[in-house]
């Protein structure tokens, strides 16, 4: 199984730059409806994962809740507590999961470290949902089956 089949491409991901404001990340999360968002430099390359959980602890701890002073303060003066671990296209269906069951979003990169998109822990959960239907529809058909034939 490919990482590929799961990528939402970076197209249609919202990410927000090393170099921008608190305030325009708080304003992009906020348009976006994120709680998490990847980080990348203007090289494309991801450097990590900002979470609302950081920005608040930080809005609490370091910066007064005046939006206009978050127009002076650098993302990347935001302490994080944990980037999500990106993957690469040839990680392989068992490292993908065992990194999404920490993470809302896995990031994907190339072998450059540039990010390419994320892959989702509900996209992965869909596709296992679409490949167990199937069984589960063919057990119930049986058990419905065997209880017909015993009069239940």
């Amino acid at each position: 199984m490919n990482v590929l089949r799961f990528l939402t491409p970076k197209s249609n991901v919202a990410y927000i730059y090393d170099d921008f404001t608190l305030r325009q990340t708080l304003e992009k999360m906020e348009f976006h409806r994120y709680s998490a968002i990847p980080i990348i430099n203007r090289a494309g390359e991801y450097v990590g994962t900002l979470t609302e959980g950081d920005l608040l602890w930080a809005i609490k701890n370091q910066y007064s809740l005046n939006l206009k002073e978050a127009e002076n303060v650098p993302i990347m003066q935001v302490p994080r507590r944990m980037d999500n671990e990106p993957v690469t296209a040839d990680t392989s269906m068992e490292e993908l999961i065992s990194v999404a069951l920490n993470q809302n979003f896995v990031p994907v990169i190339d072998d450059r470290g540039v990010f390419i998109g994320i892959v989702t822990r509900k996209e992965i959960m869909r596709y296992f949902q679409e490949i167990a239907r199937p069984r589960v529809e063919r057990a119930l058909r049986k058990e419905l089956a065997s209880a017909s034939r015993i009069g239940i």
